[in-house]
């Protein structure tokens, strides 16, 4: 590799870099919502995967059915996730493409 190869794989890396610096700033404000039980649990998140709120309407608190609540809970967690991670690739784009994030692949 010469040296004019080496700048100019410099000079995109900082770019790439910057780009993904931009991506994640974006990322924090990025809002998804998930649910269970006919919105009876919401959780808010952002595409940073920090929890924002989690609402859980009356109808779904029965202090002899905690199992149910719980379950409700996991499955809203679970939407909510499958919401980021698709949010994720769609604001990804180009960046993303062939890179293997943690959350699954990206790209396709």
């Amino acid at each position: 590799m010469d040296i004019n190869n080496i700048f100019e794989f410099f000079k995109n890396f900082k770019n790439i870099q910057e780009s993904m610096n931009q991506m994640q700033a974006q990322m924090k404000t990025a809002v998804v919502t998930g649910s269970s039980g006919g919105d009876m649990v919401k959780i808010e998140m952002n595409c940073a995967f920090e929890i924002l709120s989690i609402s859980i309407s009356p109808e779904a608190i029965d202090p002899t059915d905690k199992k149910m609540l719980e379950d409700l809970i996991l499955a809203a967690f679970n939407n909510t996730m499958t919401n980021v991670k698709e949010k994720l690739k769609e604001n990804a784009g180009p960046l993303a493409s062939g890179l293997n994030f943690p959350f699954g692949s990206t790209g396709q």
